[in-house]
């Protein structure tokens, strides 16, 4: 048994050799860094805290992960036993509101060193506007974004359930390792596995898609370019993958409306955000015929929500809409192909990506997919503090100032009203803010009108906003 300092050795899954793959080409190796913060409107015990973030690194193995590489290159991970790294505490209070929050960007974005080290940080803060908490930081090799909320939340509730009356100890975190070895065993071959390739082969075969872009105008321009009028894909990224965040804020009141309708309706927000984005891609290129990438946690057993890791994959979804088919319709349309990705979503992304490119020849870099969606329905509101009464916390994401990719919008609801955070982090050479703006306004006004009346007529709906 091979084993790493006494720890028993794994392979990468294909959720983590996906980052690979994309660090490979990326200067900027704090690509793969997620920092958050989360504060709350009290004094907090320290020394109770602190011991509530060693108990939740004991219960949590994915927090514990290691990374390290053979002779060869290859790399390989295991899981230590504890995480006995002293715990930082820094007090922000001498400084304004911004310089702490640069403070926190600036660690944000430091890669950590793989090899045989820590893939997380924790701080302590003590916030200049009264707030007090922690920032957190992981690598996205260890970590998603819910399995990072799902850890977050475990420390909340800890601390908790020691300081206040009436909030249980939490139940335990799920095995990292024992979900592992059942990916592993997947990827090794299986009946599962065999029909997630016939089926994305057969998806694939099916017909090339066409790139739609934000202007409308991108692909003809390529198309006059390369004199190939025969053209579908092209290269949508800039020559610098700096990045920057750019935020925009829907109210609770309208995003509650989103989430009524999607309730009445029964289908995900995820759904409807991905039938608004489409539609506004439709509007400006003036093709039924519309492919974004959709991010898919594969979290849908307890196992798989509790176990932390990284275990997202993301494939494009693809829908051919006609002008005359109603609002609903194209919903019901969109989520049937999620339903079917999500069927079929353990089969490896790079793969899909490689087949494609085999089966339809394209240059180096090019796309059909002009950017990436997730949404994020996890809120650290759901447990833990929702007890506490109407102490206010709030938390907030930090960039890491790089992406491999022109535009990734990620939905997130507010914790302090619920409502909806888009965030969408982009090249800042390839997308300006002024383009996100004008997307953000037309995907807002596609989705109200539409929700208001989903018996409308896609085209009637895009020739009203």
């Amino acid at each position: 048994m091979k084993t790493r300092k006494g720890y028993k050795v794994y392979p990468l899954t294909k959720a983590q050799k996906f980052h690979f793959y994309y660090l490979e080409f990326c200067p900027k190796k704090e690509v793969l860094n997620i920092g958050t913060s989360l504060t709350i409107a009290v004094e907090l015990d320290w020394e109770v805290l602190k011991q509530s973030i060693y108990k939740a690194y004991e219960r949590c193995e994915a927090m514990r992960l290691r990374l390290a590489q053979d002779k060869d290159g290859t790399w390989y991970q295991y899981v230590v036993d504890r995480e006995e790294r002293e715990i930082e505490f820094v007090d922000f209070t001498d400084v304004s509101m911004e310089e702490a929050e640069r403070t926190m960007e600036s660690w944000t974005q430091v890669p950590f060193e793989h090899k045989d080290s820590p893939l997380n940080r924790i701080v302590m803060i003590r916030m200049p506007d009264g707030h007090n908490g922690i920032y957190f930081l992981a690598d996205h090799l260890s970590m998603d974004a819910q399995s990072l909320i799902c850890f977050m939340k475990d420390i909340i509730e800890l601390y908790c359930s020691v300081q206040y009356e009436n909030v249980p100890y939490p139940s335990d975190m799920t095995s990292y390792l024992e979900q592992l070895q059942k990916d592993l065993a997947y990827e090794a071959g299986c009946r599962a596995k065999d029909r997630d390739t016939e089926f994305f082969h057969k998806l694939i075969e099916s017909s090339e898609p066409i790139y739609n872009g934000l202007d409308g105008d991108e692909l003809e321009k390529q198309r006059a370019r390369s004199k190939n009028k025969k053209l579908r894909a092209i290269v949508n990224v800039s020559d610098s993958v700096d990045s920057a965040l750019d935020i925009f804020h829907l109210e609770e009141e309208p995003t509650k409306r989103l989430m009524e309708f999607c309730e009445k309706y029964h289908v995900s927000l995820a759904t409807l955000l991905l039938m608004g984005l489409r539609t506004y891609f439709q509007k400006v290129n003036g093709n039924d015929d519309v492919s974004i990438n959709s991010a898919i946690a594969r979290r849908a057993t307890l196992q798989e929500k509790k176990c932390g890791g990284t275990r997202i994959h993301s494939f494009p979804l693809r829908t051919i809409l006609s002008r005359d088919k109603t609002f609903l319709e194209g919903i019901y349309e969109v989520r049937d192909r999620q339903n079917e990705l999500f069927r079929h979503a353990n089969f490896d992304p790079v793969e899909y990506f490689a087949y494609r490119s085999k089966t339809y020849p394209t240059d180096p870099g090019c796309t059909y997919e002009p950017m990436s969606l997730t949404y994020q329905p996890l809120t650290l509101r759901e447990k833990g503090l929702e007890r506490l009464g109407d102490i206010h916390y709030k938390t907030k994401w930090y960039p890491n100032g790089a992406t491999t990719q022109a535009m990734y919008l990620t939905v997130m609801h507010r914790p302090d009203d619920n409502g909806l955070d888009f965030n969408f982090e982009h090249q800042v050479k390839a997308v300006s803010r002024e383009k996100l703006e004008y997307l953000y306004y037309y995907l807002c006004r596609i989705m109200f009108r539409g929700i208001e009346d989903p018996e409308q007529t896609i085209g009637e709906i895009i020739d009203a906003v």
